[in-house]
């Protein structure tokens, strides 16, 4: 009988049996190795497991020794310190070995800035995203498909969209949706109902922002049907508006959800805090940060960067805790077919979360918003070497925990968070969440200013608060309006799953722009094959449309704030440019010819006086003098020996180099009467204080003198050069008694039968006109030198 064979009938038996037992002494030497780091390794010995119950038995005490390690990493200071000096090396390493491919090693530190400028918003969207997603069945499956869903949102909106396409359609290293108008209006003729100031004229590309490609006029088909269609540029001109508006939203909603959503992380910690008292915390922080807007972003920038660094090390190294204590295969949530079967599963519950998801793409806009501080190596090195697997990790680290606590969805985030390390996490997390709310802050100021110099939004005060960095601005009046808002969406919604309702329109309008912007540089730009931009639009617009398209249920539960301020700004904007643009027109068609101006000047009997007049103008095309001149010679009786009419126009350039700023010619056959038309970039700064620009002015005429007397015959050559050292020194002489500014101060009033352009023109424009900033301010022009006209222009 074999269960009762004597041991000495089997010798193979009793021999296998005692290996058995010595392979098993072995791997148990081995596992307390394992155990004990501190004792010495055995030389290393053939591990050979016998059956596979042996095998389950090993892997499950290997699991174990390395499961309670993983442990003791966060008990132990020190080994924690070690693995987060660890990291932090790794991460250098691994930018640098980044550095070396795409550029330099200032591309490497700009790459670094970048993650307190621009990916803030970004980053931070962990802290909100699980919280205001209506999860129903909270289980395996629910989480892995939402956990694939955000996955794929972040490849092909971040990675793919933004990073490889649109960083791509700047204007000279400028982002933005002015900025795609610009590019558009320098190859085309298409920025004229932003006003006769911003439309093309062929001296543009005399300009050394325009490139060689941009010189050739490629005249396709879709550049002269929108060169053609006024309703085509009335239509982009209203969506680049309606975006910047959003963006202007952003900057509202942006404080309101990050502040509150990481001060609301207490109460995981501390239940016995009330609401209330989380919503005043919010409202001082957030307060605090406004107040502080007017000391300038360069003195606070300096730890912007360090702390999101810190926070993208920590949420990563949480991520990973989380993955491998809760679920370690929750990354296969990778595969697209789990996001199919979401959507499947969930039908129409599944469309209605996507409301919630697409908060997992917020702040990808600043990527490209941003871009004219940075450039566009740094931007995608600093996103696809961290924010990007940060994010995921972060996120499969937040679904691993929820899978096995479904209970603590509302704070996912800081409940995931081990115990020892939740202070200095939740210090870090507000900490980044304010850097959050700067990065959208300073967009809205830099969004503003390009508004201001195309003519689109009514002039504010802009204080430049650094003498080295051009785009770092700010404006008092905006940021106490913001400051206003934000504070009643955190007092009006409470917590942060109402605002996230609201913030999840505003993002994907923003997008959905850009990519309609983006489109049409494709055609008309790029003229790139019709089939790419249909795929191009099929693709993403497809998907952010479907994105959009689930956000209409939360318009009545605060989708509608966003277009609330969005609209409000779209009506001050459009306002602001119709009422510009029936003042050119008024001007244009009042003009005064030279023959009328002679006669003007025979019949009041003017009389010159010495000294320089600087005479402001809006008139571009056509000569002629401004109504306002007429105006001022009835009033005054008298005119200055040398006049300039001077015209600021902004050109669709971020800047214009010094050389190329001004473009001078003779009046209108009167002596000692000039033109300067003096051209900036929409992110160049106008200041009339400082003598130098009248000097460059006079230099400019100076040179025009000389070359038309050098132009002349042998003959009559010494009677002109005799002729212009005259008009040489009487332009010095009138420059030595100093510049008198005379600027026209116009009240626009117009008799249509239409209630609604009278509504427009004599309601809000006069309203708008009267409450900012005038052209005196804007400009700074020295009020001792000053003298405004006031004149009434019917419509």
């Amino acid at each position: 009988m074999e269960g009762n064979a004597h041991p000495c009938q089997s010798s193979p038996d009793r021999d296998q049996g005692a290996r058995a037992a010595a392979r098993a002494v072995d791997f148990e030497e081995c596992v307390q190795v394992l155990d004990d780091p501190g004792q010495p390794s055995p030389p290393p010995l053939p591990l050979r497991l016998s059956s596979k119950a042996d095998i389950r038995r090993s892997l499950s005490r290997t699991s174990r020794s390395f499961s309670s390690r993983i442990n003791s990493f966060y008990k132990d200071q020190e080994v924690r310190r070690v693995i987060l000096s660890s990291v932090r090396r790794f991460l250098a390493w691994f930018l640098l070995f980044l550095a070396q491919i795409f550029g330099c090693r200032e591309t490497l530190w700009l790459a670094y800035q970048t993650l307190g400028v621009v990916y803030g918003d970004l980053g931070t969207s962990p802290l909100y995203v699980y919280p205001t997603a209506q999860i129903d069945s909270r289980n395996e499956r629910e989480y892995l498909g939402v956990l694939s869903v955000i996955f794929w949102t972040l490849t092909l909106i971040g990675v793919v969209k933004y990073v490889l396409i649109v960083l791509h359609a700047n204007d000279h290293g400028e982002g933005g949706t002015f900025a795609l108008y610009s590019l558009l209006c320098r190859h085309a003729n298409v920025g004229r109902h932003a006003g006769k100031h911003y439309g093309r004229l062929e001296s543009d590309t005399e300009f050394s922002y325009f490139g060689d490609a941009e010189r050739v006029r490629v005249h396709t088909r879709a550049k002269m049907f929108l060169e053609k269609s006024e309703i085509a540029q009335k239509i982009l001109l209203v969506c680049v508006t309606f975006g910047t508006c959003m963006v202007i939203g952003d900057g509202v909603l942006t404080p309101a959800i990050s502040v509150l959503s990481s001060i609301g992380g207490l109460r995981s910690q501390v239940p016995a805090i009330s609401q209330t008292v989380v919503i005043a915390i919010s409202c001082v922080i957030i307060s605090a940060l406004f107040l502080l807007q007017s000391i300038g972003t360069h003195r606070v920038s300096c730890i912007f960067s360090p702390i999101m660094a810190t926070w993208f090390a920590s949420t990563t190294v949480i991520g990973i805790y989380n993955i491998m204590n809760y679920y370690p295969t929750v990354l296969k949530a990778l595969s697209p077919h789990y996001a199919i079967r979401f959507f499947v599963r969930n039908k129409r519950h599944g469309w209605e979360m996507l409301n919630s998801i697409v908060l997992c793409i917020t702040g990808a806009e600043a990527m490209f918003a941003d871009l004219g501080h940075f450039n566009i190596k740094a931007i995608q090195i600093a996103f696809i070497a961290v924010v990007y697997p940060s994010l995921i990790i972060t996120y499969a680290g937040e679904t691993a925990f929820l899978i096995k606590h479904p209970e603590h969805r509302i704070d996912a985030f800081f409940k995931s968070v081990p115990s020892p390390v939740f202070w200095p996490v939740f210090v870090v997390a507000t900490l980044a969440a304010i850097v959050a709310s700067q990065a959208l802050i300073t967009a809205t100021f830099s969004v503003l200013k390009q508004s201001v110099s195309f003519g689109c939004f009514p002039r504010i005060k802009l204080v430049h608060t650094s003498a080295s960095q051009e785009g770092q601005i700010y404006s008092p009046e905006v940021n106490y309006l913001l400051l206003g808002l934000c504070l009643a969406v955190v007092i009006g919604f409470q917590d942060s799953d109402g605002i996230g309702n609201a913030y999840g329109v505003a993002v994907i309008w923003v997008m959905l722009i850009t990519t309609a912007l983006v489109a049409v540089v494709m055609l008309v730009v790029w003229t790139t094959s019709v089939l790419w931009i249909i795929l191009f639009l099929i693709v993403f617009g497809a998907v952010e449309v479907i994105y959009l398209s689930s956000t209409a249920e939360k318009l009545a539960k605060g989708g509608w704030v966003p277009f609330a301020i969005s609209s409000f700004f779209v009506v001050v904007s459009l306002s602001w440019n119709y009422g510009r643009r029936m003042k050119y027109e008024f001007e244009a068609k009042n003009r005064i010819s030279s023959h009328d101006f002679k006669n003007l000047c025979s019949s009041l009997e003017v009389t010159r006086v010495p000294g320089l007049c600087l005479f402001y103008s809006n008139l571009i095309h056509g000569g002629g003098l401004p109504p306002l001149m007429g105006h001022y010679m009835r009033a005054v009786g008298s005119l200055h020996e040398v006049v300039i009419f001077l015209t600021i126009r902004v050109v669709p350039v971020k800047t214009v180099l010094e050389s190329e700023r001004l473009f001078v010619a003779r009046g209108s056959g009167v002596k000692g009467l000039y033109r300067c038309v003096a051209r900036y970039g929409y992110l160049d700064h106008v200041d009339m204080v400082k003598e130098e620009f009248v000097d460059q002015v006079i230099a400019s005429l100076v040179d025009l003198i000389r070359s038309e007397s050098s132009g002349e015959a042998a003959a009559a050559h010494c009677v002109m050069e005799c002729a212009a050292e005259m008009e040489m020194v009487e332009l010095d002489v009138a420059k030595r008694r100093g510049a008198v500014h005379v600027v026209g101060h116009s009240i626009l009033d117009t008799g249509s039968r239409s209630w609604f352009k009278r509504m427009v023109v004599n309601k809000i424009y006069r309203f708008l006109h009267s409450s900012c900033r005038s052209a005196v301010s804007t400009f700074r022009i020295p009020s001792s030198r000053l003298l405004e006209l006031s004149m009434v222009y019917e419509t």
